[in-house]
């Protein structure tokens, strides 16, 4: 892989880890306002449901997911297995799918729960 490659691979994992800080500071102060409000399961799905703004916050935050975990994965197992070259990137481009798809549908799941 060039050096060009591996410098753009480093920057999408620096910018997904500065979107996920970001997300998970969110996703947290709304657990947060969940509980000590008293909200239970079914009130919290009630207010996701069907709002557009927390299905894009959660794509959002799903895609960035999706796109750093795989990278540092990527360098783990290039420091610590005999995996390399096309073998590797195969392996954790197929992890990050299966996390995107997983993610999106947990999100679209929630914003369409019991929809018709």
């Amino acid at each position: 892989m060039t050096a060009r490659t591996e410098t753009l691979l480093w920057l999408a994992q620096r910018a997904s880890a500065a979107v996920l800080a970001f997300a998970v500071v969110v996703h947290l102060a709304t657990i947060v306002y969940a509980v000590r409000a008293g909200l239970n399961a079914a009130e919290i799905i009630a207010r996701l449901q069907g709002h557009a703004g927390w299905l894009v916050f959660y794509g959002v935050f799903v895609a960035a997911a999706a796109v750093h975990a795989p990278l540092g994965l990527r360098t783990v197992l290039a420091e610590t297995t005999p995996l390399r070259g096309a073998l590797l990137d195969i392996l954790v481009v197929a992890f990050g799918l299966m996390l995107a798809i997983l993610g999106w549908r947990a999100a679209f799941g929630l914003f369409a729960f019991g929809s018709d």
